[in-house]
């Protein structure tokens, strides 16, 4: 509990509470039967006390700093060099005001352990938390200084928060890309599947996750050459892939890490699904690559009938319909190919697969799920949607590349990038001007879009230029709910949040509209946008966007946020469609893990796991974090996901879905007493909301199970 530090005036030395020792307490209530929140704030303390100041390398100025980090390859000259150094001294000295302190030990201990610049031995701290803001803003806004400073006074206020990548590359010199994830197709050729494994490889090496659709392969036993029986299917592809992913890292700061997606209606989605069985034999097993499926409405449909379900091959359709599976709508389609006999095709039951699904979730949480319908119906952007990405959340259209016999590019297609931050909603709905705080979001992450330099993935590096396509997300719903004494799922929560991303959606789109004004240049392919021909907005003039209870009439009164009223969207549609928009896409709300804890957020949009949350930590083992906002007075208001239930977290997403361009990351949390048919009631009920993408399945634990820890907070959650 206590440790010797000898302090560096001379004195004697002094024991001081062991910061690890102190944020244990926090799982322990005291004498009152209270949690033990002042332990965590002086473990914050003692942590910069008794390591981080003492790891630090210490300079006598900013110049003497900045210099030597220059010198000695720590900082890329080229961001400073866009500055004088007065302004550069001016930004820090802001940044450094606002007299930062993190709130929590995990919040710091996070922060110097994943992102802070550290010597290249790895054993000294470079910098401050305000120095990294202050590399970040410098690099994305690129020379722009009122840019800089708005972009350090967001981060620093807590109320906008970068990536990962973003936030822990930006402005160093040894660095991956600023960029979250990637999305690749897989067209149904050897030429197609080996660009996808060297682009895995390119992409991993840089930082990002991969997500790749392997919808338009070829099934087992498919022709090849019209040679009966030569394809191996997908198998094969996955566990090259997966090799891929093990092997690739950035620089050890970020491992490798990928998704595949495949239509249900491919005819080996069953082996698709057994890969990850835990009694899988281990020439199929898929141990570290994330599993997801796309399912059309037209599966449920036959679920409900209880009717099968025919699985159609790859290779007959594009034969026949001279375009890949994957842009194919199985819905529209699946009677006319199911009468078509030119077209190879087996059949399941269709309940059978959904059974499967769920149970395959009960053991290892996979696979995502994205609902193909729903997704392109709220697309406004012409092309087609056939898979996600790694946190389920990205949903963009793409376009298929073809290739020479050298693997070198006959036409570039359209491949995926996500440029992602996230607003904390408690800081932003305290923000003076919340308009503001949204365009520089905005204006910052379409800076990483703008800055990207993916030429390793040319099809990857195209769609991005065409499309500058951003994810602005959101985090900190529970914590928000909580501390204004809201209770999450109940329907002041749900109109709450129905007004709120209504009102971050018109100012995004307001946003991208000043950005492609000023450049003089939208996003390709906007004039056969639903936002050129206004059916974007018509919901938004036409339909009534209130609240419905008077305590959010009150939230948003208290915090000087005007609601976007029908005259506003009239406005905005004739400017965009005057001006057009910067951005194809411009939200997503990923499931916020690591930033969320160095902003003291909770996640995503989801209820709290734990009101005092337990994470190993490499060496230091346990770290206990706690709910932001949350008192010895307001425990009542943290329920956490378990015992709130799917429902209830289907029907807040539900409410911010229908202002979402692209997807939100929703994982449905679940009791040890769950039954597949509780599972598939969940995912029925999500597909009937309009939820588009369904992420993780987690059944809750037992915690220590089979012992007994008396006083123990964890242990009565």
């Amino acid at each position: 509990m206590e440790t010797t530090v000898v302090t560096d005036v001379g004195t004697e030395p002094v024991t001081q509470p062991d910061y690890h020792a102190l944020n244990a307490l926090l799982n322990l209530y005291d004498e009152n039967g209270h949690i033990q929140f002042e332990a965590d704030r002086q473990a914050a303390h003692q942590y910069f006390l008794q390591h981080v100041n003492r790891n630090t390398v210490f300079f006598h100025s900013l110049r003497e700093k900045l210099d030597h980090l220059v010198e000695e390859g720590y900082y890329e000259p080229e961001v400073l060099a866009r500055y004088d150094f007065d302004f550069i001294k001016s930004l820090f000295k802001r940044a450094y005001a606002v007299k930062f302190r993190f709130p929590t030990f995990m919040g710091a201990f996070k922060y110097y352990t994943s992102y802070t610049l550290k010597t290249f031995d790895g054993t000294r701290y470079l910098e401050r938390f305000e120095d990294r803001v202050c590399m970040v803003a410098l690099t994305l806004a690129a020379g722009d200084r009122t840019l800089a400073e708005q972009v350090v006074d967001e981060i620093m206020a807590g109320r906008f928060q970068p990536a990962t990548p973003t936030f822990l590359n930006a402005g160093k010199a040894s660095r991956g890309e600023l960029v979250s994830c990637f999305l690749l197709r897989v067209e149904d050729n050897m030429e197609s599947i080996a660009r996808a494994i060297n682009s895995s490889l390119q992409l991993s090496k840089r930082g990002g996750g991969v997500a790749l659709c392997l919808t338009n392969l070829r099934e087992a036993g498919a022709p090849i050459k019209r040679i009966q029986n030569q394809s191996s299917g997908v198998i094969p592809v996955m566990k090259l892939l997966e090799d891929s992913f093990s092997y690739a890292n950035q620089l050890g700061a970020r491992q490798g890490a990928g998704a595949v997606y495949l239509n249900v209606h491919h005819p080996d989605i069953l082996a698709f699904l057994d890969t990850k069985r835990e009694n899988a034999d281990e020439k199929i097993r898929i141990k570290t690559l994330s599993l997801g499926v796309v399912v059309p409405d037209i599966t449920f449909e036959l679920a409900r009938d209880d009717e099968d379900m025919y699985l159609f091959s790859p290779y007959d359709v594009e034969r026949i319909y001279g375009t890949p599976f994957s842009e194919i709508s199985i819905t529209e389609k699946y009677r006319e190919m199911v009468d078509d006999k030119r077209i190879a095709k087996k059949k399941i039951s269709a309940r059978k697969l959904f059974q499967t699904i769920a149970e395959i979730q009960f053991e290892s949480g996979y696979p995502y799920m994205v609902f193909e319908d729903t997704v392109n119906r709220a697309n406004p952007i012409a092309g087609r949607i056939s898979m996600s990405n790694l946190c389920s959340e990205i949903l963009q259209v793409s376009a298929p590349s073809t290739y020479r016999e050298d693997l070198s590019f006959e036409t570039i297609g359209k491949d995926i990038s996500c440029n992602l931050g996230s607003l904390n909603i408690a800081k932003a709905m305290d923000s003076p001007d919340l308009g503001r705080t949204v365009e520089v979001a905005v204006r910052a992450l379409s800076a990483v879009s703008d800055q990207s330099n993916i030429a390793c993935a040319p099809s990857i590096e195209r769609g991005n230029q065409l499309s500058h396509a951003i994810g602005l997300g959101q985090m900190n719903l529970h914590g928000y709910l909580a501390r204004e004494r809201i209770h999450y799922g109940s329907p002041e929560a749900l109109d709450f949040t129905n007004l709120y991303f209504y009102t971050i959606t018109f100012h995004a789109i307001a946003a991208s509209c000043r950005l492609a004004r000023e450049r003089g240049q939208s996003f390709a392919g906007f004039e056969n946008s639903d936002y050129a021909n206004g059916s974007y907005f018509r919901k938004y003039i036409e339909g009534t966007w209130e609240p419905r209870t008077p305590r959010v009439a009150e939230l948003f009164e208290q915090a000087g946020v005007q609601l976007p009223t029908p005259e506003d969207w009239q406005r905005l549609a004739e400017e965009v469609s005057q001006h057009g928009l910067y951005n194809q896409n411009l939200q997503a709300i990923p499931p916020t893990g690591s930033i969320s804890y160095i902003n003291h957020s909770t996640s995503s949009i989801h209820p709290i796991v734990a009101k005092v949350e337990i994470r190993k930590e490499g060496k230091i083992g346990r770290v206990y974090y706690p709910a932001p906002y949350m008192t010895n007075d307001n425990l009542e208001y943290y329920r956490d996901a378990y015992e709130i239930g799917p429902e209830a977290i289907i029907d807040t997403y539900a409410a911010a879905t229908q202002h979402v361009d692209q997807g939100l990351s929703l994982t449905l949390f679940f009791p040890d007493t769950v039954t597949t048919r509780d599972l598939n009631r969940a995912q029925i009920h999500a597909w009937r909301k309009g939820i588009k993408t369904l992420y993780y399945v987690r059944l809750r634990q037992l915690a220590l199970q089979g012992t007994e820890v008396d006083n123990c907070v964890s242990c009565m959650l």
